[in-house]
């Protein structure tokens, strides 16, 4: 587990460094949210929408509890998370915003190739080729670039300390 701490440590320490955060330009990309935004689903509630396009009132509980809402539903959108992150930067709090980017990037991947990906995070369980091969399908199928970059992190890292499959 210290590995994958150091690994994250070095990660945020780059960013940290950086003069500005990786962004991607959506459909909420017309407005910069900011402080004055937050909460998001009180002073906002027209505009956040579930992941099949009901607003925030066409979920109810009542509706939950009687399967009238899909389970897909109850889940985060990627504009969410990317309008949360924009006053998250407002905030001055840039790896908190890097953070919902990289976060928003992930609701495009299945949940089972997300686990599986992770999985291939853990020390001695990937080569350093298929640690790329991953980078590259994140950033060739998904457009996750922040998550990419994360995958080409790891594996120079694990390179370098001897982490990778085969190297106990």
């Amino acid at each position: 587990m210290s590995d994958i701490n150091d690994l994250v440590k070095s990660i945020l320490k780059q960013v940290n460094q950086s003069d500005g955060v990786t962004t991607t330009t959506d459909s909420h990309s017309e407005k910069q949210y900011g402080v004055e935004d937050y909460p998001l689903y009180e002073q906002h509630r027209d505009i956040i929408k579930t992941p099949s396009g009901k607003s925030l009132g066409e979920v109810t509980l009542d509706d939950i509890k009687n399967n009238r809402i899909d389970r897909k539903d109850l889940r985060i959108t990627a504009e969410a998370l990317k309008m949360q992150g924009d006053v998250a930067g407002d905030a001055g709090r840039k790896t908190l915003q890097m953070n919902f980017d990289r976060a928003a990037e992930l609701t495009k991947i299945p949940d089972d190739r997300l686990l599986e990906m992770y999985n291939a995070l853990r020390p001695y369980r990937s080569t350093k080729d298929e640690l790329l091969e991953i980078a590259e399908e994140l950033r060739s199928k998904y457009d996750a670039t922040i998550c990419a970059n994360w995958f080409e992190e790891a594996a120079k890292y694990y390179e370098s300390r001897k982490k990778l499959k085969g190297d106990k």
